[in-house]
């Protein structure tokens, strides 16, 4: 990567409320207590990568609810996708979903997300930091990988590319729904809950709350999940896409950085080709699961 290290790099010189650098996770290591982590929105994550001509495994800067600002020193190609957010190269409107050249001194900013409240920015070669335990992400829950992406930082760009696309652009999704629909394997401690609240689980439209991160989100429903079963669960292992319920009764909708054990019971988890629809979900999004 030297001469890479040498001719380009990234200047941040804003950083958002919430930039990470994110790759495919880190795998394997849940016997550790090391959780995969890895890009929220894997879907979109994947598509700026292959719009720059990148490894699968390269890292790029997950942006959450937009606010990015960056610089080329040197050329780069870049891609944004995920969230549509307002994006601008030297102050003009550029497009997402697309294949961008910069030229050496050019600007880049994110304005605030629309919709949605991720996005991804890859660089052709991928933002060459430190591997540990074989990925670059960043766990915010372990504190494992590189610090959240600060004011004034430069990120080297690394050499994880093969040849451009021949297209330099793809559609973007189709807007999400409301409420959003993400489908669900009921269990495994479905029996724990009394009927009515298995059925309310499909039945009710969930809200997004404000405490919502890469660990998870807390939603809130017209009525709890009542137990059948009031022992006390040992701690077993947790997945992304659980839907643990505490005490209270409203579940927590467990995303990439969760615990890698809980000690409360799993009503039922999200299937894992939703885990990118519920990435996107802010507060005040509104759901509906639907049992598979």
């Amino acid at each position: 990567m030297g001469n890479n290290r040498r001719m380009a790099w990234l200047e941040v010189l804003r950083a958002g409320a919430r930039t990470t650098v994110q790759d495919r996770g880190r795998v394997g290591h849940a016997s550790l207590g090391v959780g995969v982590a890895g890009a929220a929105d894997i879907t979109a994550h994947d598509c700026a990568n292959r719009l720059v001509g990148n490894d699968p495994s390269a890292a790029a800067l997950e942006v959450t609810l937009g606010g990015l600002q960056i610089r080329a020193v040197g050329p780069a190609t870049i891609a944004v996708t995920g969230a549509p957010t307002p994006l601008t190269i030297n102050g003009a409107p550029g497009p997402l979903y697309s294949t961008i050249h910069l030229q050496d001194g050019d600007q880049v900013a994110l304005g605030i997300a629309l919709a949605g409240l991720r996005s991804y920015l890859a660089v052709r070669g991928g933002i060459d930091v430190p591997a540990v335990l074989g990925s670059r992400c960043t766990d915010t829950l372990s504190g494992i990988g590189p610090e959240p992406i600060r004011d004034s930082v430069r990120l080297l760009i690394g050499n994880l590319h093969g040849e451009l696309p021949i297209e330099n652009f793809v559609p973007p999704p189709a807007p999400a729904t409301d409420p959003v629909e993400l489908r669900i394997h009921m269990g495994p401690r479905d029996d724990w809950f009394t009927p009515d609240s298995r059925t309310a689980l499909v039945r009710q439209t969930w809200e997004v709350t404000a405490d919502t991160d890469r660990v998870g989100t807390r939603l809130e429903g017209p009525a709890p999940l009542l137990r059948a079963n009031q022992g006390e669960l040992p701690s077993e292992g947790m997945v992304t896409g659980a839907l643990q319920v505490p005490p209270n009764g409203m579940p927590v909708l467990f995303l990439v950085d969760h615990p890698v054990t809980g000690g409360y019971p799993v009503i039922a988890v999200v299937v894992e080709d939703d885990i990118p629809a519920a990435a996107q979900l802010r507060p005040g999004s509104r759901i509906r699961f639907h049992r598979v």
